[in-house]
């Protein structure tokens, strides 16, 4: 499958199915990837085929162009839902993310009024303090824990050496549920690289999705982002979730009144004529 990074600093505005007309920021290399994650469904790729440019843009590079994009898109009246920090690789890495965070806030409130900033993440940063602050200034900090199992996490995700996910669990609790939650759901194989075994995943499982299930009752969330495969994928062989078998996993918490969606629709618990629960 061919993937795509984002060849510029400020992407679109295009549309998301889960943000609506979304203005992109990519803090990393145009022509290059740098993430702590080199995750087998990474739309940008894998991190080892993208490593000649490493050249990211400074704080005052954003400030110069966000500027520029907004002017342009207030004068021909396009709307923005969303300005969005994600890019090729994780936008938390970048050594002045908090600087931009307030720059780009800053933008939004002079030229963008309306829309959200928002930032997909993958988590792997908010051990560092000045991340999880920078990251409550936001509308939507997005966080990602696409399992429970930290050996599927290691086959799925395939984050950099040191990366904890009981440590960045307990670093999720301290936003006291002011997030949102985001996970992918699919199946394939993909080998664990501290076994070298050849995992079979089924992020839809049963007791795997009982246990993510534990998870978000754990950490309240405000929202809860679900989705499945979108675009082409490194890794072959994976497929995609079925809307049935992600509702089958949300009916639970939306009984209980979480906020939910899937692939960007709303999930409602509601009462069926029957007085039986349903799904819409």
């Amino acid at each position: 499958m061919s993937t795509k990074l984002f060849e510029s600093l400020i992407v679109g505005p295009i549309h998301s199915r889960r943000l609506g007309s979304s203005l992109g920021i990519n803090l990393l290399p145009e022509h290059g990837k740098i993430c702590t994650f080199d995750c087998i469904y990474c739309e940008c790729g894998w991190n080892k085929d993208h490593k000649e440019d490493k050249i990211i843009p400074a704080a005052a590079q954003v400030k110069e162009a966000l500027t520029k994009r907004a002017v342009e898109l207030t004068n021909e009246g396009i709307k923005v839902d969303s300005i969005t920090f994600s890019g090729n690789g994780e936008p938390t890495t970048h050594p002045e993310f908090a600087k931009i965070v307030d720059i780009t806030v800053s933008i939004r409130d002079k030229y963008l009024k309306g829309a959200k900033v928002s930032v997909l993440s993958n988590a792997s940063m908010i051990w560092k303090e000045e991340v999880r602050q920078a990251l409550a200034k936001v509308d939507n900090p997005i966080l990602k824990i696409d399992s429970t199992d930290a050996a599927l996490v290691r086959a799925v995700n395939r984050p950099a050496p040191g990366y904890s996910l009981s440590k960045t669990i307990e670093n999720l609790k301290k936003f006291n549920g002011n997030f949102i939650l985001q996970t992918i759901f699919f199946k394939g194989k993909a080998e664990d690289p501290q076994s070298g075994q050849i995992l079979d995943i089924d992020l839809t499982d049963k007791a795997l999705a009982e246990d993510w299930r534990k998870l978000a009752r754990e950490l309240r969330p405000r929202q809860i982002m679900m989705y499945t495969l979108d675009r082409d994928t490194p890794a072959k062989g994976l497929s995609k979730a079925t809307m049935d078998e992600m509702r089958e996993i949300a009916l639970p918490l939306a009984r209980e009144g979480f906020n939910i969606t899937i692939n960007g629709e709303p999930v409602v618990a509601e009462r069926s004529c029957e007085g039986r629960q349903s799904l819409r």
